[in-house]
């Protein structure tokens, strides 16, 4: 069997797990992917800005596992519920593939690092490595009938987003709805119910403190990583 290549590096604004979407698409994340020097040739890319939507195919480069499990216990039923790791798209799986749609927002033909991708809906960590990059095929990888297991109630589950104007003085405007959209996902997991435990997580170079209570999450705090 040939071996896998990386064949990029994609670079978003999360650079720990904590607060990544659970899903590509559920947040308007933006990201780019860069090429390595010896597949930065544009011919290769030649044609793909005719679509709008891309697979890529990666490797969930911070999961370590070094025993097959069958069953896992994915955090949206609660963290106590086993299902088959098959039925789910948890990290640890016998090949730490990720499979990820992201849509397409601009090809930047030139430059010392180009052609470079950028993307958004992205729901990797910041220097996840690729393997491999495909266009989306509405007309086959769209299913209208499709049914989505436990998945289907996970989708309906929505926090409220509350934040005072003070706090938001720190972040640029324009990752604002991003961050309410990831926050809105409620970012914890789902066995987590402390009303009074204050949350962290680092996004875009910045600190992000809240807590939850009920259906309302409260944005404490956001400041740069290292500002005292």
């Amino acid at each position: 069997m040939n071996e896998m290549k990386v064949i990029a590096h994609i670079h978003t604004d999360f650079p720990s797990k904590f607060g990544i979407p659970r899903q590509s698409g559920l947040a308007d994340t933006k990201a780019e992917i860069v090429f390595i020097p010896k597949y930065r040739n544009p011919d290769a890319l030649r044609g793909l800005d005719a679509y709008s939507h891309l697979w890529l195919i990666w490797c969930f480069s911070e999961a370590v596992q070094e025993t097959f499990r069958p069953m896992v216990r994915p955090p949206r039923l609660g963290g106590n519920t086993r299902v088959g790791v098959f039925a789910t798209r948890s990290p640890y799986r016998p090949n730490p593939l990720g499979l990820s749609s992201v849509k397409l927002e601009e090809i930047v033909w030139e430059g010392p690092q180009g052609p470079i991708l950028r993307v958004t809906g992205a729901d990797l960590l910041d220097g996840t490595p690729i393997y491999d990059i495909k266009p989306y095929l509405p007309y086959v990888d769209c299913h209208q009938d499709a049914v989505g297991g436990f998945t289907d109630e996970a989708q309906k589950y929505h926090l409220k987003v509350e934040w005072e104007r003070s706090v938001l003085e720190n972040l640029p405007r324009e990752k604002q709805l991003e961050l309410e959209q990831i926050l809105s996902q409620d970012p914890r997991p789902s066995y987590q119910e402390d009303k009074e435990r204050v949350y962290g997580m680092e996004y875009s170079g910045m600190e992000v403190k809240f807590l939850v209570e009920e259906k309302d999450l409260k944005v404490l705090e956001i400041k740069k990583i290292g500002s005292e």
